[in-house]
């Protein structure tokens, strides 16, 4: 027999678990003898093997076992008093034979020993208890219970009668809820998903009748019931946030702290998660359905919602305070060119014009920063290509939703765990140009794709749109030279300057301001190169800021520079411009 103790390090109560086979396997996944369901902790971390000479741990992990603060590398005999470090975890281990001897065997367990037969939860088929009759027990595994398997017994001790703070209430019902309905074994797809949150719901109301005592009478039952249904089916505290149509990005730092921006303000939520645990839970419950994958070995993961939302996912070991979560909302109905002017992004003069430049096959690159509208102005455009064209998109993250019919959405996929079947942006753009687009519509250039993107512009393919992150279109057609050598190739910059110039006519620059709000800057037309090799920009639409109102609001205007693009005469051939007037 081996025993294990440990602190649980959320709920910091001690758990004792008595084990009757020789070896057992200790980890975050449930498949695990001895579950330890935190994110520091690898799925298949370490085995403690009992041999004898006494009990051997071994290390299966990316993170690293430790024992006393060494690590292990292989095998290592432990001694008696040693102390394992499993991720955030610290397990003392016993064989048979020091307990009965009396060797090591600390306060507490001899506490627990003692405790009323109430306090154990004991596993099926020995006498005691129903698992449910436990209080201790569920407050002692409120931060993450050990999987219960053959022969294994957990023992809570030390704690008092029960916690009333919301968290350690929610954390307490999940887990039992866990206990009475098994989620992760249930085959979801032959459970309707409103049918299966009946059933949940219906335990909860016993199992919230069963606590009645330990819970106030201020305590809201109708929402402690939805909170915790939202954590084991949903997105947790996230629910609400995504129905809030004000919100524009929820950041999730870690489990206590989630922060959203409204109106171009970060403003703090104030809404926790029980456990990082939980955090995990709702990043997994995102990317499954998309076969992508979040570990040890691959820590970030990029996502969607089904509404189109993107999500961004780091853990640990990459994210040090806990998994976070980075959303970024999409209204729930996609905005038009005229919400774009009703809210001040662009003048209906740039909006005729960016129309007809479309119309007109030219090619558009949409510069601008993080969240400064890029995504949101490039689906705009997009909408003004002609329903009977052939479109290609190709992203990361499928966020773009276009009118037309005639689309063909391609999205990205990563490698597999062997690092097998990965499929950048750049193959895609590269397959595209068999798929015989008319336009193809890439959400983002940011690495080598760059130089297929631009010889598409320059074979037969204009009028294709594209974004980069840049702070100027001077700034984005220097990113352009950088990204196109990404892509490998030995190119003189001149080259590489001659291929941006002939592919590219339009630089639109986009900018978020110091009061939130989303504003075109420059329209920039790529007029060509110098005698000098380098290349010439004109621009056409130009924002001039005046200052700052008295309510922080940006003052400015967009004005017309003068500047004619070089361009109109074809436009006028196309019959898209009349009389020579680009407006």
């Amino acid at each position: 027999m081996i025993r294990v103790v440990y602190r649980d390090p959320e709920s910091q109560r001690e758990v004792s678990a008595d084990f009757h086979a020789p070896q057992i396997r200790v980890g975050r996944e449930g498949s695990n003898e001895l579950g330890l369901p935190f994110m520091e902790v690898s799925r298949y971390h370490a085995d403690l093997s009992l041999g004898e000479r006494g009990v051997v741990v071994t290390d299966r992990s990316t993170n690293g076992t430790f024992v006393n603060g060494e690590r292990v590398f292989g095998k290592r005999l432990l001694e008696l008093g040693d102390r394992v470090g499993v991720g955030n975890c610290v397990l003392s281990v016993y064989t048979e034979e020091q307990l009965k001897q009396g060797e090591g065997a600390p306060g507490h367990l001899a506490a627990a020993e003692t405790a009323d037969q109430s306090t154990a939860l004991v596993p099926t088929g020995q006498t005691g208890g129903a698992p449910h009759a436990s209080a201790a027990v569920d407050l002692a595994v409120q931060g993450g219970p050990p999987v219960l398997g053959a022969g294994m017994a957990v023992v809570a001790a030390g704690f008092g009668a029960g916690s009333t703070a919301p968290v350690d209430l929610k954390r307490r019902i999940h887990r039992r809820l866990l206990q009475y309905m098994d989620l992760k074994t249930l085959d979801m797809s032959s459970v309707d998903e409103q049918e299966l949150r009946n059933r949940a719901r219906g335990l909860l109301v016993d199992i919230i009748s069963e606590l009645e005592a330990d819970i106030d009478a201020g305590v809201d039952r109708d929402l402690l019931i939805k909170e915790v249904l939202d954590e084991a089916l949903g997105l947790g505290p996230l629910e609400d946030l995504l129905d809030d149509d004000s919100l524009t990005e929820i950041m999730v730092v870690d489990k206590d702290t989630i922060y959203v921006e409204r109106g171009g303000r970060i403003e703090f939520t104030g809404k926790t998660f029980t456990s990082h645990a939980a955090v995990l839970a709702v990043i997994e419950r995102i990317i499954t359905p998309l076969g992508r994958r979040i570990d040890e070995s691959s820590p970030l993961v990029d996502a969607r919602l089904k509404d189109g939302s993107r999500v961004n996912a780091v853990i640990p070991p990459l994210a040090i305070r806990g998994p976070c979560i980075t959303i970024r909302k999409f209204a729930k109905r996609s905005f038009t060119v005229a919400d774009l002017v009703k809210f001040g992004t662009m003048t209906p003069q740039i909006a005729g014009f960016l129309e007809k430049c479309v119309l007109g096959r030219r090619n558009i690159v949409i510069s601008g920063g993080t969240g400064s509208g890029k995504t949101t102005l490039l689906n705009v455009l997009s909408g003004f290509i002609p329903e009977d064209e052939r479109i290609v998109t190709i992203e990361d993250a499928a966020e773009l939703r276009l009118p037309q019919t005639h689309v063909v959405s391609l999205e990205t996929k990563p490698s597999n765990l062997e690092g097998k079947g990965e499929y950048t942006i750049r193959d895609l753009v590269k397959n595209s140009l068999r798929m015989r687009p008319d336009r193809i519509v890439v959400g983002e250039c940011r690495g080598g794709e760059a130089l297929d993107m631009l010889q598409a512009m320059n074979t037969g393919h204009d009028g294709s749109l594209t974004t980069g992150h840049a702070n100027s279109p001077v700034d984005m057609m220097n990113r352009l030279e950088t990204m196109v050598l990404m892509a490998g190739m030995d190119l003189p910059v001149r080259a590489i300057r001659e291929q941006i110039a002939s592919a590219v006519h339009l630089v639109v620059q986009q900018a978020r301001m110091p009061d939130g709000t989303r504003r075109i800057t420059h329209v920039t037309e790529v007029v060509g190169m110098d005698l000098d090799g380098r290349l010439i920009l004109e621009d056409i639409f130009a924002y001039k800021r005046r200052g700052v109102g008295p309510d922080g609001k940006v003052i400015g205007e967009m004005v017309l520079t003068g500047y004619i693009p070089s361009f109109i005469p074809d436009m006028v051939d196309q019959g898209i411009v009349k009389d020579g007037s680009f407006l």
